[in-house]
């Protein structure tokens, strides 16, 4: 089983957290929401020698997509994303890039994922969890063997993503989180797209929305 070892920044002027998933063996590494960090984190992986083999996106706001089309073409790999998010993607009024004076961006992936797909990377398990509520077609990213997942907006620590975006709504992300994320072990730990990592147990235990009944 490969050792994940995993590398977190902060990037952007809304604090988004990018993350580095590192084969510790082969140091082949998968980008998580590169978010507006693009050269950075491309001399980051030169530095550390690291091998990059994909840029995965839990969503497509701005502050997660913005760079990932460009970091995908300087490094020659592929971008990954729900099919669902695609007129998010798309639209600069809806993934954020359009609004308070920002400059207005659309963002495209080269591969478009569905609930349930396996895939195989940096050689890595990885189940798409499709995780809509956030965003239409917000997903997440789960470790199997290494007992990781990686939540974007979905979920925080002791709360969850908002919901007042177009195409958010706090239901749907509600189910989202009980259907898919909360069936997961106690143990598994838990990589959000802001603020501090957490695990699904105390998410469990202690988040006040997942006392909610929908």
């Amino acid at each position: 089983m490969a050792e994940l070892k995993v590398q977190q920044f902060i990037v952007g002027q809304v604090m988004t957290n990018c993350y580095f998933a590192i084969n510790e063996d082969t140091k082949e590494t998968i980008i998580i929401d590169p978010g507006d960090a693009g050269q950075a984190l491309c001399n980051k992986l030169k530095e550390e020698n690291l091998v990059p083999v994909a840029v995965l996106l839990t969503h497509g706001h701005f502050d997660h997509a913005k760079d990932a089309n460009l970091v995908a073409k300087k490094l020659g790999i592929k971008v990954y994303a729900h099919e669902a998010e695609k007129e998010t993607m798309a639209d600069p009024m809806i993934n954020l890039s359009g609004v308070m004076g920002r400059e207005a961006s659309a963002y495209d992936a080269d591969i478009w994922v569905r609930d349930k797909d396996k895939l195989s990377l940096a050689g890595f398990d990885i189940e798409v969890l499709f995780t809509p509520g956030h965003t239409v077609g917000g997903c997440c990213y789960y470790f199997v063997n290494e007992k990781a997942v990686f939540v974007g907006d979905t979920l925080f620590n002791d709360s969850i993503g908002r919901t007042d975006f177009v195409g958010g709504s706090e239901a749907q992300l509600l189910r989202s989180i009980n259907s898919k994320l909360m069936s997961l072990d106690d143990s598994v730990n838990v990589f959000p797209g802001h603020n501090e990592t957490t695990t699904i147990g105390a998410e469990r235990m202690y988040n006040p929305f997942l006392t909610m009944r929908i």
